[in-house]
């Protein structure tokens, strides 16, 4: 177990700057979730924490030693990376065991610890298999395997999920947030998917264009998030985002929309947020605004409204779907409580909601 630092951690070829001057602390047995979209330096940041990439400034502690200069072996940590990177002629206890192997150990010892290892994972019935004769889920398991039995101080994660399928990929995740929660190890993991990283992490870092965006546990992020990027980036379906004025308690957007917001104060210019799950639809003959496009999950359903030049979503219980069908016009409201207020020209959150 080790507590891991960034420290003004760079990172650049020539004059682009990929990870620019970020200060992140993954604490001691916790799982953390570095999340942003492509290119925003969370992999890079991953690589550089595992010795994979040249630091270009800054430093990166693990348990108060600074590892800047260390080969990656050096480190203490594991990496599990998206394609696997199983050999193919070994078996899966022999997979699981290369480690030990490789630093030494008498075969008889790396076997017998590699066997209690692939037991915990539910591999115990598989160990003759070779890779070739596995699915994705348990590959990936073999993969985790081979990192756990070195004992690492870090497990570092780069997409591990990204090849399964939807059912397999929820069913591996459950998986590693049990083995890590079990190990106690800090564990270090990368995602472009917001919806994984709000699952799976006692912590959350959005990234963006080499910077952190947000820090901080899911739940906060997604209640309050600080700009509107993090806004419309996290959570699924995203936020509505629209700009406009407040006055006699509706806003009214520069699209044409009207939505009510009792209580809130006036603002001549204002970007308001309004998470799908708080935008009320309530039929109206007499509204302008109307249901485009309704798409049924079970039990709730997505419901698009088009007011002029805004669409709107709204995530509404399926039984009220017999009064909101495609061509309903209807009346816009925020649930008390729910709005989410920018600046116009920073986008940063306004803190006076």
């Amino acid at each position: 177990m080790a507590e891991v630092r960034f420290n003004k951690l760079r990172k650049q070829y020539g004059s682009t700057v990929i990870v620019d001057d970020v200060d992140i602390v993954f604490t001691d047995a916790s799982l953390t979730v570095l999340v942003g979209p492509s290119g925003c330096g969370k992999s890079t940041s991953l690589r550089m924490l595992a010795g994979l990439e040249e630091i270009s400034g800054g430093e990166i502690t693990i348990d108060g030693r600074v590892v800047n200069g260390l080969e990656p072996k050096d480190r203490d940590v594991a990496m599990v990376f998206q394609n696997y990177a199983l050999y193919p002629h070994l078996s899966v206890l022999e997979n699981i065991a290369f480690p030990l192997r490789a630093a030494k150990t008498p075969r008889s010892d790396a076997l017998r610890r590699a066997q209690e290892v692939a037991d915990s994972l539910g591999l115990g019935a598989l160990t003759s298999r070779k890779p070739k004769d596995l699915s994705g889920g348990q590959q990936q398991r073999v993969a985790i395997g081979r990192a756990i039995i070195r004992q690492p101080s870090v497990f570092l994660f780069d997409e591990p999920l990204s090849n399964l399928d939807a059912k397999l990929r929820a069913e591996t995740r459950f998986e590693l947030m049990q083995i890590q929660r079990r190990l106690g190890i800090t564990a270090v993991y990368v995602t472009h998917d917001q919806e994984e990283a709000m699952t799976m992490s006692d912590r959350m870092v959005v990234m963006r264009e080499g910077k952190v965006a947000q820090s901080g546990r899911p739940d906060e992020i997604y209640a309050r998030p600080n700009s509107v990027f993090v806004a419309t980036f996290v959570g699924s379906p995203k936020m509505n985002v629209v700009t406009g004025a407040i006055s006699d308690g509706h806003f009214r957007s520069l699209g044409g929309s009207h939505i009510r917001t009792a209580g809130a104060a006036a603002r001549d210019s204002v970007i308001l947020g309004v998470r799908p799950d708080d935008l009320v639809l309530s039929p109206s003959d007499s509204a302008s605004v109307r249901v485009v496009l309704v798409e049924l999950l079970g039990p709730r359903a997505i419901v698009h409204v088009n007011s002029r030049d805004d669409r709107l979503t709204s995530v509404v219980e399926a039984d009220r779907l017999p009064d909101l069908t495609v061509g309903t016009p209807v009346e816009l409201s925020v649930r008390a409580g729910a709005m989410h207020l920018f600046d116009p020209t920073t986008e940063a959150r306004l803190e006076d909601q």
